[in-house]
């Protein structure tokens, strides 16, 4: 069961005031709501739901499959995430995610599944009609990440395969009370839609030390597809960008442009949502969002808890988020949801990228000490582990340059002589 509005003691006037306030600066958006499949717009849980959906640029949790598939390239370690949302009374939605990468390239599959309790009666007030209307959606997706460096993260590239179902149970004719068994079948549909997604980070007004980059951007189009019984699928372009000014905080902010590939002219209007997000220790992160559009108003908070924190090859993390929706409504809608996200590691990258700076470092400290020929190991093995190791290379390099000069130098010498 949701839960209410009156269980957080909103006041229903002051409600009405604010909601009475977005539709006289937005408007009401004559075309909202005129698209197939609502269960598309709904967001599946996870950081990404705490954020209010400003996720495109940010994608680094298996939340990121409805926001930007290119996040699968970026991920740093193999999840597996189970997601429950209350969402409308007695409106549930399930969801389950797996992804994992092979290096630059990023495999993932998910989906989700709504379902609310069908009951009719008739006019005596007897059932005649029980089941459940329910909408899936189902996603395979792929990602690679291209000219990626020591100096450079890369360009990813992605894209999702995605399917939509509707089921509508079947319903009894008002005049004779006799079960229809087509009229369900009749309004259930199924659609067949994409996702296309770029993605890359880069430094900027950077106040901290890391080899992180700080900032990203994303470009993304989702549910593109053909209408399904005549019904336009909710398509839309989103412009993201996200940045980190010091290390704790992540701010984002994300511009959607809906299209309507049957009809353009019933389009609805942009929007936008922005977030900010803070790890307040190495367990426990908080984040926040809001997400306007014409004429309503939704309002995110979200935390996560991570069991088996810090460097861990395995751990679980708990997000839950509340959400709270101003529509032009009598009260708002609020909902809660739980994600569970189950750590299965990095398949040793974490401890592949330590043992690198290891022996760069070893080799440092070895042509320091003018041992070249163990520096020169050092810097050898650095780059079988990691040929895009740039500064082992740079330094094998001169130290390569270094010998040549001192042998050349030794054979004028003996010439001399």
């Amino acid at each position: 069961m949701g839960i209410g509005a009156g269980a957080l003691d909103i006041d229903s006037g002051a409600y009405g005031d604010i909601a009475d306030y977005l539709n006289g600066i937005y408007g009401a958006d004559a075309n909202a709501g005129l698209t197939a499949f609502p269960l598309l717009n709904i967001p599946i849980g996870g950081r990404a739901e705490g954020m209010a959906a400003s996720f495109a640029a940010v994608a680094d949790d298996a939340s990121f499959l409805e926001f930007n598939p290119a996040g699968s390239s970026r991920l740093k370690r193999t999840e597996l995430a189970f997601f429950h949302n209350n969402w409308i009374a007695d409106t549930m939605i399930e969801g389950l995610v797996f992804t994992h990468r092979f290096g630059n390239l990023g495999l993932a599959a998910g989906g989700k599944w709504l379902y609310t309790p069908f009951t009719e009666y008739d006019r005596f007030g007897s059932r005649v009609s029980k089941g459940y209307y329910s909408e899936a959606e189902f996603i395979l997706n792929g990602s690679y990440n291209f000219f990626s460096g020591y100096y450079f993260s890369g360009l990813s590239l992605g894209a999702n395969l995605k399917g939509a179902l509707r089921l509508v149970p079947d319903y009894a004719d008002k005049e004779s009370g006799e079960l229809l068994g087509g009229s369900g079948r009749e309004q259930s549909a199924f659609a067949v839609m994409g996702d296309l997604g770029a993605l890359t980070s880069f430094n900027l007004f950077k106040f901290y030390r890391s080899r992180e980059r700080n900032a990203s951007a994303a470009l993304v189009f989702r549910n593109l597809g053909p209408p399904s019984k005549g019904e336009a699928l909710p398509t839309a372009a989103v412009l993201a960008l996200a940045y980190k000014p010091v290390r704790p905080l992540l701010f984002s902010f994300d511009f959607f442009l809906p299209f309507n590939m049957r009809d353009p002219e019933l389009s609805e209007r942009p929007y936008f949502a922005a977030a900010l997000a803070a790890d307040i220790t190495g367990f426990l992160s908080m984040r926040g969002g809001i997400q306007a559009k014409p004429g309503a108003l939704r309002l995110a908070l979200g935390s996560a808890l991570r069991l088996g924190a810090g460097e861990a090859p395995r751990g679980i993390t708990l997000d839950l988020n509340y959400s709270l929706d101003m529509l032009s409504q009598i009260q708002p809608m609020n909902r809660l949801s739980l994600g569970f996200r189950i750590d299965l590691g990095d398949q040793g990258r974490a401890a592949k990228a330590a043992r690198v700076d290891e022996l760069y470092l070893s080799g440092l400290e070895s042509y320091a000490g003018n041992d070249y020929p163990a520096a020169l190991l050092s810097w050898k093995e650095a780059l079988e582990l990691d040929p895009k190791y740039v500064p082992a290379r740079e330094a094998l390099s001169l130290l390569e340059e270094s010998m040549a000069t001192g042998r050349r130098m030794d054979q004028m010498q003996q010439l001399d002589f």
